[in-house]
Formats: structure tokens, C-alpha cells, sequence
């Protein structure tokens, strides 16, 4: 049986402003609270599914309510049932027909002429999100163990100063963003961020490297749990981020550079 979320708790009091530019004029829109026979239909994970192309979308491993509070159950669903399915359709939209119908999406992202704005962001999205799903897992967070947890007090000092360096620059972005650990050209961390869906293995990163986690800052990754508190979002992150999957990444990527 599907579950039911009232939108209360998504929506408890919602105005919208909108502010001439000098500032002298203030129209304040109320938007009614829904009854309490208004709800939300949840369905699950495994029903959603990329129409027919080279690229299916990333299974969750977990429900939609698996993740709560820092991800609520209504945003999880409408981030990977609608923004994310329809980056994978958008995708492969996007390269039916062309010598990129058979590529990895890696291959894809590192080829890719960015001025191809449609490309750019189904691929970038499709690869980003899939990345964050498995970023996240429940019952996990904490302090990484296995090789990851030696990398990280090799690269930043300790896991402290990582996690503070890495909520730093999450906090520092403007608008819609991506913050990512990555694996370098010489095997080494670095923590950078991307606008829009870009990510740091496309030809126009600041900071190349292969992403190990990644974290979105779209406003739909968080809006509906946190409204204006993005930080607040960033530091929740922490209490579900799945080291052990974290650190796979990472042996993976020396596997594939070296």
C-alpha cells in the first residue's frame, strides 16, 4: 500500500514576495495550508523507469522514506520519480542515433562539445544524480573507515578538517550546484563544485578528477524539507553519507588511473 504524506509538513506557511526594484512596493501572496484529506500519493522506487534507450536509470537501494529527516520522503520521491527520470529520458533523447548511443556515460561526459547545452545537462544530470543516490545510504554517516578514512587524513589533515572544508565549499555555492570529492590525475582528494550539471569530468572543469561523492544543491534536492536553510540541508548530509560505498569509489577510481 502506498504511503500517504501530508503537504503540511512540506508547506507549513508559504509566501511568496515579490519586491519591485526600489523597493518601495510589497505584494505578499498567502498560499491556503491543504485539508487533511489533501495528501500526497508516495509509490515506490522501483516503478519508475526510463523509457527505452542506452541508459535505465540508477535503481535506489533504499525507499523513499529511508533517508528521513535529511532527505523527506516527498522530496526523495519527486527528485528521483521526476528531475532525475527526466534527465536519463532527456539523455538518451539526446544521443539516439549518434556515435554516442553506445558509449559509457563516462565516455559521454569527457567527449562531449559543452556547447551542446541539451547533452550537457541530461548527461551531467543523469551521471550527478546517479552518483548522489549512491552517495546516500541509511543506518550510515559517521566516520569512514578503510582505505578512504587513511586517504582523508593524508589529503586534509584529519576527518574534521575535511568535513569542515567540504561544508565550506557546499555553503559557499550560489544558485544551482554540485559539490564533489574527487580522485585527481595524481590519485590524490579534492573537494570542488560544478554550476548547473556540470561535474569535474567534463573538458571544461576548473578542477579535473573522477567523482567519489557527490552532493546536490538544487533547490528541489532540499527545498521542500528545508525551505531557505541550504546549510542546514549540508550539515545533515554528514548523518547519511555511505562511507563504505564512498570508499569502493575510491578504490575503483586507482583501479581504472593506475
Amino acid at each position: 500500500m502506498k504511503n500517504n504524506v501530508m503537504f503540511a509538513s512540506a508547506f507549513t506557511a508559504v509566501a511568496l514576495l515579490f519586491s519591485c526594484q526600489d523597493k518601495k512596493f510589497t505584494e505578499v501572496v498567502e498560499v491556503p495550508l491543504p485539508t487533511a484529506q489533501e495528501k500526497v500519493s508516495i509509490g515506490y522506487p522501483e516503478d519508475v523507469k526510463a523509457k527505452e534507450g542506452s541508459f535505465q536509470v540508477e535503481k535506489l537501494p533504499y525507499s523513499y522514506d529511508a533517508l528521513s529527516p535529511t532527505v523527506s520522503p516527498l522530496t526523495l520521491e519527486t527528485h528521483y520519480s521526476k528531475h532525475y527520470l527526466s534527465d536519463t529520458n532527456g539523455l538518451n533523447a539526446a544521443i539516439a542515433g549518434t556515435p554516442y548511443q553506445n558509449q559509457s556515460i563516462v565516455d559521454i561526459l569527457s567527449k562531449l562539445d559543452i556547447r551542446d547545452t541539451e547533452l550537457r545537462n541530461d548527461a551531467g544530470g543523469y551521471y550527478n544524480h546517479s552518483l548522489y543516490w549512491k552517495s546516500m545510504a541509511p543506518d550510515t554517516g559517521g566516520t569512514p573507515t578503510d582505505t578512504i578514512a587513511g586517504t582523508i587524513n593524508r589529503d586534509f589533515g584529519s576527518f574534521a578538517n575535511f568535513k569542515s572544508a567540504f561544508k565550506a565549499e557546499a555553503s559557499s555555492q550560489v544558485g544551482s550546484a554540485w559539490t564533489f570529492l574527487i580522485v585527481d590525475k595524481y590519485g590524490k582528494l579534492r573537494i570542488t563544485s560544478t554550476q548547473n550539471q556540470d561535474n569535474p569530468l567534463m573538458r571544461n572543469a576548473a578542477v579535473p578528477g573522477t567523482p567519489i561523492l557527490a552532493l546536490d544543491l538544487w533547490e528541489h534536492a532540499y527545498y521542500l524539507g528545508y525551505q531557505y536553510r541550504r546549510k542546514n540541508y549540508i550539515d545533515s548530509f554528514f548523518n547519511v553519507i555511505n562511507w563504505k560505498q564512498i570508499n569502493e569509489n575510491y578504490e575503483e577510481a586507482l583501479r581504472k588511473k593506475y
